[in-house]
């Protein structure tokens, strides 16, 4: 079995988008992870390696902006890409202020999440190297 794209935490609260996220990420060969909240998903990025972290906007314990904080503060390199439905400028701008490195408005393309979350994951490793 060829080894995986990278690894993906998927916070998101509504159970159809994440199992639709886990299916799509999993057929284009990443080892995605899900969770629907916050509490679970910082757990999660504390104790194990991401590649990118993917988070919704809402969630039922908290919001995306504080999760993306929260993260920043113990992981200052990892990309988050935001992937909400709300589309104002001033959301992607709180979302990017936050610490997130892309921002898509739900929903999006397969091909288009799935093309910023590699490109998001390139950079990354492009730096890190």
């Amino acid at each position: 079995m060829p080894s995986p794209k990278g690894r993906i935490l998927c916070t998101e609260d509504n159970t159809d988008t994440r199992e639709l996220l886990l299916v799509v990420l999993q057929c284009a060969g990443y080892d995605a992870v899900c969770t629907d909240n916050a509490k679970e998903a910082l757990m999660l990025a504390k104790s194990q390696p991401f590649d990118l972290y993917l988070v919704d906007g809402w969630l039922p314990d908290s919001s995306g902006l504080s999760l993306t904080e929260w993260i920043r503060e113990f992981d200052k390199t990892t990309p988050i890409l935001f992937y909400s439905g709300a589309a104002y400028d001033s959301d992607l701008r709180n979302a990017l202020n936050a610490g997130a490195s892309g921002y898509l408005v739900k929903p999006a393309e397969n091909e288009k999440l799935l093309s910023e979350i590699n490109g998001l994951i390139e950079s990354s490793k492009s730096v890190r190297v």
